[in-house]
């Protein structure tokens, strides 16, 4: 039996896909010659970016008191968030094929490449990587914890999470205790999205 919300879910993710394929080709960007992880920009395209970034020095004269002073703090959330990557990581490679629960690939979440921008000064080239580390961990925390979630308490919330992942449309109602114990089974399997 197929689950009445597999349609618009399988809609959503083929948008999902368009939106992001809109964003990465969207007007205006530089031409370049995409190579797996590296991307190529001519000489001439290179040197016309250099000329757009703004010294250290400059930088950081334009930069307040304040924001030098939490800096620290900022960047003190890469020690949790390393920890994170770690423990997530070996979690799945530990836990997923005992359950047979589809691995997740960290390379399609964690994508550190904006370092490459000759625009970019030193502290935001390092900014970047901060930022696309970070976010990257997070996301690909939260696909592992929602593959786990799926194959351990597939049971929607009784009130509505903000932000919650799509594989929550395919889970048991709240308080549906006779589906849940018929669904658990097929529920556990249903990751047919991934291939």
């Amino acid at each position: 039996m197929s689950h009445p919300l597999e349609k618009l879910i399988a809609e959503i993710q083929t948008l999902e896909r368009s939106v992001a394929e809109k964003i990465h080709h969207s007007a205006g960007e530089p031409p370049d010659q995409r190579q797996r992880e590296n991307v190529v920009f001519d000489a001439d395209l290179r040197r016309r970016h250099r000329a757009f970034a703004t010294s250290l020095w400059r930088y950081l004269l334009g930069s307040t008191v304040m924001t030098v002073l939490i800096a620290p703090v900022i960047y003190a959330l890469l020690i949790p968030i390393a920890m994170l990557d770690l423990f997530v990581t070996v979690y799945q490679w530990l836990c997923f094929p005992v359950y047979r629960i589809p691995g997740v690939y960290r390379h399609e979440y964690v994508v550190i490449d904006r370092y490459q921008l000759a625009y970019l000064n030193g502290i935001e080239k390092l900014n970047c990587v901060y930022c696309g580390y970070s976010n990257g961990v997070l996301a690909y925390a939260r696909e592992i914890a929602s593959r786990t979630e799926q194959y351990w308490c597939p049971i929607k919330h009784a009130r509505r999470a903000k932000g919650c992942h799509t594989r929550q449309c395919l889970y048991c109602q709240f308080g549906d205790a006779e589906g849940y114990r018929r669904e658990l089974d097929r529920i556990r399997k249903r990751f047919s999205d991934l291939q």
